[in-house]
């Protein structure tokens, strides 16, 4: 059987002489160190163990990655109408109990107290009736470039960034833009005057009432969602656009 000459050396032989090929062939081709390193870490080594556990919660890490849901977007909102009151929810009698919590609400912050009388000004009370949450409030139209609008009066069911949703008293749900809306609504001095305290006010009609406070809300400069109001700060200014 006849031994064949490795490649490497007759490709040497051709560029040096048969010694010197030789000698090359031998120290860089037959006597080359091979390094090995071993095809998997040692069991037993605490290196390897962390490593498993690192791979492991990596892998975990990424298949919840993979099934988070994402949220729907406004749009696909809009399309599902998540926002939108059911027809058996638009009925003026179940929001009166939100009315009578929205006054209790609003006596506390304005620091109303019964039977006494008060006067509050834009200066003294302007910021907080400004970042106050108006879920509840019986609010009517008193001003709006759209003459259909006027006279509109309801509890505030939603308030959004440009709109407020109010029921009315007919059981309709109406949507007003607050541009170019002015809104109004009273504050009574004395409990019992809401709708549903029959026997308070009969109890009570040989006392003096005192008379309710009025406000008004220019729309144009009240485009905050509740959440947003409550955290800004406002300050006076004219308002060129009356």
């Amino acid at each position: 059987m006849v031994l064949r000459k490795h490649i490497a050396q007759t490709l040497l032989e051709r560029a040096h002489p048969a010694q010197t090929a030789s000698a090359i062939f031998t120290e860089k081709v037959v006597h080359k160190p091979l390094h090995l390193r071993p095809t998997s870490p040692d069991p037993t080594s605490q290196d390897s163990r962390a490593q498993r556990r690192l791979q492991r919660i990596r892998k975990q890490e990424k298949s919840k990655r993979q099934k988070k849901v994402k949220p729907l977007s406004a749009k696909e909102k809009r399309v599902q109408g998540i926002y939108d009151l059911p027809v058996d929810a638009r009925k003026y009698e179940i929001y009166v109990p939100l009315h009578r919590m929205w006054l209790g609400y609003i006596w506390e912050i304005l620091g109303v107290e019964e039977g006494q009388s008060v006067c509050i000004t834009a200066q003294g009370k302007g910021s907080i009736l400004a970042s106050a949450d108006y879920h509840g409030a019986r609010v009517s139209v008193v001003k709006s470039r759209c003459a259909g609008m006027v006279g509109l009066e309801g509890i505030v069911v939603r308030d959004t960034k440009f709109t407020f949703q109010i029921i009315t008293r007919k059981d309709e749900l109406k949507t007003i833009p607050k541009k170019y809306t002015v809104f109004r609504f009273e504050i009574p001095q004395t409990k019992g005057t809401n709708d549903g305290d029959e026997e308070l006010l009969n109890a009570r009609k040989n006392t003096p009432q005192l008379p309710n406070l009025v406000f008004e809300l220019h729309g144009s400069q009240f485009e905050n969602r509740a959440p947003d109001r409550a955290t800004k700060k406002f300050k006076q200014k004219h308002l060129t656009d009356l």
